[in-house]
């Protein structure tokens, strides 16, 4: 539903970020993409283990939409987590100046996963 973190959240993967360190594995399809929300999704709010991401996806409405009804199992978030390690971390950058850029969030730390993120009127787009 427009106005929601997680329309915003499927916005800014769908349309804004760069992608394209996922066409090796994933052949320029949705899968990539998909993961990568729900992953994103399930950090946002605080589900950090692959299981709990995964029973979301079978249990919670708002894991269902953004997932496209994908109900992944637990072993393949945690093996995408684990292999696209370094397509990931660069985009939660990304993915924190856009909402910067569109005044989504507050000038303080953010952090996801053990990567954490100060946010000032200094950061520039790298």
């Amino acid at each position: 539903m427009p106005g929601t973190f997680e329309y915003a959240l499927c916005y800014i993967v769908g349309n804004k970020l760069d992608l394209s360190g996922f066409d090796a594995w994933y052949n320029n399809d949705k899968t990539g993409a998909a993961a990568l929300k729900i992953i994103l999704l399930g950090y946002a709010h605080g589900f950090i283990s692959s299981h709990r991401i995964a029973k979301a996806c079978e249990h919670n409405i708002l894991f269902m939409s953004v997932s496209g009804d994908i109900q992944p199992h637990y072993t393949s978030i945690a093996a995408f987590v684990a292999k696209m390690h370094e397509q990931i971390e660069p985009l939660f950058t990304q993915v924190l100046m856009i909402c910067d850029e569109e005044d989504l969030i507050g000038r303080n730390m953010f952090a996801i996963d053990g990567w954490h993120f100060i946010l000032t009127k200094e950061v520039e787009c790298k």
